[in-house]
């Protein structure tokens, strides 16, 4: 996971060995401090982890960012796709500029209509169902 989690897990096991020590020596009253320091420090290694997960994943793109967005399957059969994301694919896919993006209703289908212009000067329109992601 990262570096805090496994701190924790090393600390633990240390204390675990200090009572395994503890214990075949006969000292209980230093085994049961021990014992009370583990417990706080396995419940720190827990609380973190969920942030510790959440500083993994990716956040929100500042407006003109250059990170490219990685889109789930599942996740664009399921709510479909933006706008920007069918611009994004259209791009890549014509190695072209979109120059103008419409939106319309065709048979109560959102459906994204691109105008490409490619490096040769030819306009390119270019169709994409919102819920799907095909082009046509």
């Amino acid at each position: 996971m990262t570096e805090m989690f496994v701190i924790a897990v090393w600390a633990a096991n240390v204390l675990a060995a200090r009572i395994a020590f503890h214990i075949q020596s006969g000292k209980l009253r230093v085994m049961q401090n021990v014992r009370k320091g583990l417990l706080p420090v396995a419940l720190l290694a827990l609380g973190f982890a969920p942030f510790i997960q959440a500083h993994g994943m990716p956040g929100p793109q500042p407006a003109g960012s250059n990170v490219e967005e990685h889109v789930n399957d599942a996740a664009v059969r399921r709510d479909g796709i933006s706008l920007d994301e069918a611009v994004r694919r259209a791009e890549a896919q014509y190695n072209a500029r979109v120059v103008r993006t419409e939106v319309q209703d065709e048979d109560g289908r959102k459906v994204y209509v691109l105008k490409l212009l490619s490096e040769g000067g030819r306009v390119i329109t270019v169709r994409v169902d919102a819920q799907t992601g095909r082009m046509r």
